[in-house]
């Protein structure tokens, strides 16, 4: 039996053993503290720094896209971040499976590196996992701010993260939260309002994607709640949705005041709800390129917002500093490291090696100082510790049946419901035409967005621009979601422009007319006359001319109505519903009432553009705000027999009439009515 000092002596090598075994790396006996997840964040990053060279730094700081993609790229050239563009898919109609897949080749290119740096893949997910088929679609920004339901926000943002998180991705870029002052901009269906607080408000769709904040963290500091949740982007910094005549990418001429009080807020919320990364937009303010603005992006959002997330360019955005775009690259790559953008979304997708190697050379040539670079990757590896990624750096499948699953379906279907915008109900206040009735003999369904989901959801669908047609997600339209809806005795009728003689001749009790705008996206979506798209005008004319009708507009703005208003007894604004149909029905029909009010002014004209609610000549068609709402006590209405839903006996006549009678009688007691 060994003696008691000698055995204390033992126990402690034994213990030293353990804890040297346990800590233990590629390196030999080296603890590598970036690698202990028990050590706090901070200690991590800098210890990881510090072991990195020029070159992995740099790598650090680029993103690809999945077509130039591969796992030899990822462990040659140290990438840290890949992205899916809009439409940038493993193949047509690919899995949750087949996205975890492709994700996982690319990391494990990236673990295989000396220091096993997990990359980050980040996709556009604006409105649900938008590229990804049989995912939930949700209804575009534009819609949303008609809720004003933060909460609703919060839910879609959590739904959300579990789909992307199902496939593999742990990063979107997402909410864009562009204050759009003039509709004529093509990105405008992306703001949720022209009304700054609004926007600010909807910024909680980023403690659905991120998590819940914690009480007491720290302000600025990226915050993800766990494996089913994702790192957030607020976009586009700054001043995005105020460009001249609304034409993408341009000038937003305005001064610091209107700067910081319309365009800055939601930035403010979005950094105290711990965002994770900041975009930078295309766009100038007063001239000067956003992706090239140290005084915004440096002296402002880091050192003076306290953001300690990492700053990303937009899709070759730094190619746009000068014109034409790429004329003088290495420039180009100097201005916007000095401005304070950290991850080059290098976007430079298939020129990542031209922006490596002129990046070294300005650095090795002290064009950019070293901490310049070390503050990038210091703010780049401090969220993908945040994120997990060192501790799960691979996906599993365990999520996959969460992609279009009924839960998000039918969260997707009440935000639609509360989207919609009742901005006319019958052609005076005693004759409204909604809630619709559900049991008649026929019903007319016309226009070309009846029967078209690429149309109902917009651009950011599927593919970059969207898509036409039925066949390339899974959802339901307008006019399926009328079929089921209706009685099953009740027919209905769908044609995209009936002629108005069809019309006369076929005894319809009402028709719906669905019309609006083609998907777009971007600068393929500006445009000066906002017109619908054809043959709405003539379906409007050839149907509401001749019978009773309720239009529903689709469209990402408000676009020019006015003239067809005198024919139109019922109109609503649908924005971009996505997916989900039925939500559009579930009103129309009287099932839940409207509650939407316009995120925007709905202007009379082109010609009073831009009109914002506040303006000092303000006469618009529908004010910001204006929503008609249908009580619950018509909704009998959507059950009842008859023409639209006459009364169902003499007794509610009856009722009816007693209200009347002692309404006059109240004021000839008052002395307001008179004989």
């Amino acid at each position: 039996m060994m003696g008691g000092s000698s055995g204390i002596l033992w126990m402690g090598l034994f213990v030293l053993v353990l804890w040297s075994s346990s800590h233990g790396s590629v390196e030999g006996e080296e603890y590598m503290k970036y690698k202990d997840p028990i050590i706090p964040v901070s200690v991590r990053v800098k210890d990881l720094l510090s072991r990195m060279s020029l070159e992995e730094k740099i790598g650090q700081m680029v993103q690809i896209d999945r077509s130039v993609a591969t796992p030899a790229v990822m462990k040659e050239y140290y990438i840290g971040s890949v992205l899916s563009g809009g439409g940038s898919t493993p193949l047509p109609q690919a899995s949750a499976a087949d996205w975890v897949n492709m994700v996982n080749d690319f990391q494990k290119g990236s673990l295989s590196t000396r220091l096993g740096i997990p990359m980050i893949y980040g996709i556009d997910a604006v409105h649900g996992h938008n590229n990804v088929f049989n995912a939930t679609i949700f209804p575009h920004n534009i819609g949303l701010g008609a809720t004003r339901d933060p909460e609703l926000l919060r839910r879609i943002g959590d739904a959300t993260a579990l789909e992307v998180r199902a496939t593999g991705i742990p990063y979107v870029f997402a909410p864009c939260i562009a204050v759009c002052r003039d509709p004529r901009w093509g990105r405008c269906y992306e703001s949720y309002s022209e009304d700054p607080k609004i926007v600010q408000e909807m910024t909680d769709i980023i403690l659905g994607l991120q998590g819940e904040i914690p009480n007491g963290s720290q302000k600025g500091v990226p915050y993800i709640g766990g494996k089913d949740k994702v790192a957030a982007c607020a976009k586009h910094f700054v001043g995005d949705g105020g460009t001249t005549k609304g034409i993408n990418e341009n000038n937003t001429l305005i001064d610091t005041h209107g700067l910081l009080s319309i365009h800055m807020p939601a930035y403010y919320d979005s950094i105290i709800k711990g965002v994770s990364t900041v975009m930078i937009s295309y766009s100038s303010w007063n001239g000067k390129k956003m992706h090239a603005n140290r005084e915004m992006i440096t002296d402002f959002l880091k050192d003076k917002l306290k953001f300690k997330g990492f700053v990303i360019s937009d899709w070759e955005g730094i190619d746009r500093i000068t014109t034409p775009p790429h004329s003088n690259y290495t420039y180009s790559v100097e201005a916007s490291i000095l401005a304070g953008i950290d991850m080059e979304s290098v976007m430079i997708p298939w020129k990542y090696t031209e922006f490596i190697d002129d990046l070294t050379y300005l650095v090795k040539n002290k064009f950019i100082p070293m901490n310049r670079i070390d503050d990038a990757v210091e703010r780049i590896l401090l969220v993908k510790f945040t994120l997990g990624l060192f501790e799960n750096p691979l996906a599993d499948l365990s999520l996959v049946n969460e992609v279009g699953k009924q839960e998000h379906r039918n969260l997707a279907r009440e935000a639609v419901r509360k989207t919609l915008v009742l901005l006319k109900n019958g052609k005076s206040e005693t004759d409204p035409l909604i809630p619709l009735t559900k049991k008649v003999p026929k019903i007319l369904v016309a226009g070309s967005h009846a029967d078209n989901l690429g149309y109902q959801c917009g651009g950011w669908t599927i593919n970059w621009q969207g898509f036409s047609g039925n066949n390339y997600t899974r959802g339901t339209t307008i006019l399926a979601a009328i079929n089921s809806t209706v009685d099953k005795d009740t027919k209905v009728v769908y044609l995209e422009n009936p002629d108005s003689q069809f019309v006369k001749s076929n005894n319809f009790n009402y028709a719906i007319v669905v019309v609006g705008e083609p998907p777009y996206t971007e600068t393929a979506g500006d445009g000066q006359n906002l017109t619908m798209l054809d043959p709405g005008p003539s379906a409007i004319n050839n149907v509401c001319g001749f019978i009773k009708c309720v239009v529903v507009i689709i469209s990402g703005r408000p676009i020019v109505i006015e003239p067809y208003m005198s024919s139109i007894d019922a109109l609503v604004a649908a924005w971009l519903p996505g997916t989900e149909g039925q939500g559009v029905t579930d009103v129309l029909f009287g099932d839940y009432e409207f509650t939407g009010k316009l995120p925007r002014t709905w202007f009379r004209t082109v010609d009073q553009l831009p009109i914002n609610f506040g303006d000092s000549h303000y006469d618009p068609l529908f004010p910001f705000g204006f929503g008609l709402t249908t009580h619950q006590s018509i909704v009998s209405r959507s059950t009842s027999s008859g023409f639209l839903g006459r009364p169902r006996s003499y007794t509610s006549m009856i009722f009816i009439f007693v209200l009347i009678g002692l309404y006059f009688q109240g004021k000839l007691l008052t002395g307001e009515l008179r004989y």
